[in-house]
């Protein structure tokens, strides 16, 4: 699933106090940056043996709930809440990772997606005639979602959730490199699906670099994985990999993962170099010169303007059928 790249010289290995690889509990590292994306202090970390990235310094509880329940979404997408472009976005990537998904899964399985954002992906699921709920920190994301998309979207977090195997379905979409703990997080999910339930996870793929390295880092994703290190991750909590929906140089890794009984935790020997070789890949020249930089770019550029013109009409006519849908629920009820 990953390129076997030329030898690269690793930095000096270093043992940072208190700190351990979430994945496989090493305690050697390399410094591989000081600074996130915008040019801030922020110590960057990748683990001698198995090759995950991490902060060096991970934030503690008190401070990622903070900062995910009210500061997250200004920082991260400068609005509190979602804009009409944001929406349609959104909505068209709930029926992209539906359609993967679908032929799958079962009718009226239990859906529950964490991190789940303006809700769209419930609702589409929702649609599609699943028990689909979601749960979702931040507070304006949240209220959307309930009182616009009347969809079925709490505050809670995870860890919240009782340890009962409920669900069918949990997905994870731009979400697992955000928690301080993904290994928990997964061992959690493990306890709530149901035997030979499913994980489908989906987030940056730092083996394929979707910006230059020095604007790959930020506070908000504590975590960066490869194809390799989230392999080994989901392995390691109790999941086998049933399909890959992406392709080695993609920017995103999307994978569907099956719950198995017992997980198993089996090293990469070849990750750390991976990783450092995919980081180290391009110059800031030659990676914003290259096709496969510039022509998405010219395409996004041009699904700019397409979102301006149709994006408000989209969503006032998404929201009268969301709204005429839960009047039709309220009626049947009474």
């Amino acid at each position: 699933m990953s390129e076997n790249p030329p030898t690269k010289a690793l930095p000096a290995v270093e043992r940072p106090p208190r700190k351990r690889c979430d994945l496989c509990d090493g305690i050697h590292f390399h410094l591989i940056s000081h600074l996130d994306r915008r040019g801030r202090p922020l110590d960057t970390g990748l683990c001698a043996r198995c090759g995950l990235v991490s902060h060096w310094n991970i934030p503690s509880d008190e401070a990622l709930n903070e900062f995910y329940a009210t500061r997250y979404r200004d920082e991260y997408h400068g609005e509190h809440s979602p804009s009409p472009r944001r929406i349609m976005r959104a909505w068209r990537n709930a029926e992209r990772i539906y359609g993967q998904l679908a032929p799958m899964l079962r009718p009226g399985e239990e859906m529950l997606e964490v991190g789940s954002g303006i809700g769209c992906t419930v609702k589409c699921f929702e649609w599609a005639g699943h028990r689909a709920s979601g749960i979702e920190p931040n507070r304006g994301f949240q209220e959307f979602s309930r009182d616009r998309l009347h969809a079925r979207v709490t505050g809670a977090y995870l860890f919240e959730l009782p340890s009962a195997p409920v669900h069918d379905l949990v997905l994870l979409v731009h979400v697992i490199e955000h928690f301080r703990s993904p290994r928990l997080a997964l061992e959690h999910i493990h306890r709530i699906l149901r035997p030979a339930g499913r994980l489908y996870i989906e987030c940056p793929n730092l083996g394929a670099p979707f910006t230059t390295r020095g604007k790959l880092f930020h506070f908000a994703h504590i975590h960066n994985f490869t194809p390799a290190t989230l392999l080994m991750m989901a392995q390691r909590c109790g999941f086998e990999l049933e399909r890959a929906f992406f392709k080695p140089r993609d920017p995103n890794l999307q994978m569907l993962f099956c719950r198995v009984a017992a997980g198993h935790l089996e090293i990469d020997p070849k990750s750390c170099q991976q990783t450092l070789a995919a980081l180290t890949r391009y110059s800031s020249l030659a990676y914003h010169l290259r096709w496969g930089y510039l022509a998405p770019r010219v395409a996004k550029l041009g699904s700019y303007v397409v979102e301006r013109l149709v994006a408000r009409r989209f969503v006032e006519r998404l929201l009268q059928r969301c709204a005429a849908d839960d009047n039709e629920g309220i009626a049947k009820a009474a």
